[in-house]
């Protein structure tokens, strides 16, 4: 007889460290995860690892033959810098990655005779603005405006919430009779910041590595310009989301991806409250030219308010409480431990 359980895909990201002990926190004991890498040591025992790569379809089968896998949080992606630098290979992850898996679990749907969670962290990147006048006049994005990214990465979302929306919605469509079909359930999510892992690639981790950068005493050249402006989310708040976005009634859903955010603030602004917690940071502006571009094509901002009234999303940590009470914190007990 198959285990029930819970999948997440890229679970030794930065989502998915700390998804995992959310879970946990919720009295999940079945969690199968799968990453190239390997889990922290704490979660051994814990949690069922696979190490192996989402395109590996004899490990999918395997997964399948062993496992009745209710819910899917497929966080597995190559990130947007990255994905800049191997745009054929961000496509193979996270598009044909993404493909794999939503058969997958359209095929558990069908078989269980009741719909697999199907949950998907999109991005900031799904948007692109033509320029900073039009950036700055559209300062609170709403999901369906400025859907033109610029980036392989931001493609690749875009795509994939389409795709999720096809096979929850038209999935074999002229069927003589329509099976059961998956529940797609995305959100956009702002530039994420963690006290608990460290940048891996993102385009807007410039915030993040500024936090590190200062706890560790080393100096750091910020690769936008002061004046760059996006929004952020604390990462148990991005956790948060998703786990409430996952029990939300059905019934209660007026979309199938979902903008979230907490705080919006520049890079200067940024910098000015890693300051506050670390008057002897070094922080520098050395704009990178490329990357520059992609951040500008961004929002300053995103509109939740339909997350607000579907499901009653509220992040618990705003700018304040997300340095003080989480970030500085914890990441400096990081480096005063090491």
């Amino acid at each position: 007889m198959r285990k029930k359980g819970i999948l997440i895909t890229g679970a030794a990201g930065e989502i998915g460290d700390s998804l995992i002990r959310g879970l946990m926190d919720d009295g999940e004991s079945s969690i199968v995860t799968l990453d190239l890498k390997p889990l922290a040591q704490e979660y051994k025992g814990k949690t069922t690892h696979i190490q192996g790569d989402l395109m590996d379809h004899a490990l999918l089968s395997r997964l399948v033959s062993e496992y009745e896998i209710g819910t899917i949080f497929h966080l597995a992606a190559l990130l947007s810098t990255r994905a800049e630098f191997t745009p054929e290979m961000a496509h193979q992850v996270n598009v044909e990655g993404t493909l794999g898996l939503l058969k997958l679990a359209s095929e558990q749907s069908e078989w269980r005779g009741e719909p697999v969670l199907f949950m998907f962290p999109s991005s900031i990147a799904a948007y692109g603005m033509p320029n900073l006048q039009v950036k700055a006049q559209f300062s609170r994005v709403r999901e369906w405006e400025w859907n033109y990214p610029t980036t392989m990465y931001g493609c690749n979302k875009l795509y994939c919430e389409m795709l999720g929306i096809y096979f929850s919605q038209h999935y074999r469509q002229l069927a003589a009779e329509r099976p059961i079909t998956l529940d797609f359930r995305g959100l956009r999510f702002p530039g994420l910041v963690s006290a608990f892992t460290l940048p891996s690639g993102g385009t807007s981790d410039y915030g993040p590595e500024m936090l590190h950068a200062a706890a560790k005493g080393e100096p750091y050249a910020c690769f936008v310009r002061e004046d760059t402006c996006i929004p952020f989310m604390a990462m148990p708040d991005a956790v948060k989301s998703l786990r409430m976005l996952a029990r939300a009634p059905a019934a209660n859903l007026t979309r199938r991806v979902y903008n979230v955010t907490s705080f919006s603030l520049s890079a200067a602004e940024f910098r000015d409250q890693v300051c506050q917690y670390f008057p002897d940071a070094r922080i520098t502006f050395k704009p990178d030219i490329k990357r520059q571009g992609i951040v500008d094509s961004w929002p300053a901002g995103l509109n939740d308010n339909d997350a607000r009234r579907d499901w009653g999303w509220k992040p618990d940590f705003d700018l304040e409480r997300a340095f003080g009470e989480y970030l500085v914190p914890n990441i400096t007990n990081r480096y005063r431990s090491e």
